[in-house]
């Protein structure tokens, strides 16, 4: 009889299970997730604006600092663009409280424990006893629908990346 480290192996060594795929012009999943002061957010909150919803894997590790710290300090001149930020991740309320405590976060983080807008967007990773966010970003028009994906995200240089894209999108607009 085979072990049950055996039987799990292969499903380990596939890497994440594969993820819906959200395209440019999409409509944006729909939801509500309570937010670091338990306030409950939904993307219909957002309509009529401009909205930038990141997912990231964990409050108060060094690239997610990096990048929340980095829509903080940009956060002017995305309220200039008439832009909102939201962060998500499956961290807990408490946890997004003392992150966003911490580092002076100026914009709502909400919390998915249970992956469900994580999974909707197609940014879960899951890996059997390991589920967390993918760092990925999307930009949802006035109208709701998917505007601009970022499937790789680098922290450091991220935000201005969305800032360009937005003048270039809203331009267009």
């Amino acid at each position: 009889m085979r072990s049950l480290f055996a039987l799990l192996v292969p499903f380990l060594l596939a890497g994440p299970a594969q993820a819906v795929e959200l395209g440019v012009g999409d409509p944006a999943p729909a939801f509500t997730l309570p937010d670091q002061h338990a306030e409950p957010r939904s993307l219909s909150d957002y309509r009529g604006g401009w909205l930038v919803l990141y997912f990231y894997p964990k409050d108060d590790t060094p690239g997610c600092t990096t990048e929340a710290c980095s829509f903080r300090d940009n956060i002017n001149r995305l309220i200039a663009q008439n832009t909102a930020i939201l962060g998500v991740s499956m961290d807990s309320v408490e946890s997004h409280a003392a992150f966003a405590k911490e580092y002076e976060l100026p914009f709502p983080l909400l919390a998915d424990p249970e992956g469900e807008a994580v999974e909707a967007y197609g940014a879960l990773s899951d890996y059997l006893v390991l589920k967390f966010a993918k760092r990925q970003t999307f930009i949802i028009d006035p109208a709701g629908k998917i505007a601009k994906i970022y499937r790789k995200v680098n922290p450091d240089e991220h935000v201005q990346d969305v800032l360009n894209d937005l003048r270039a999108l809203q331009a267009n607009d």
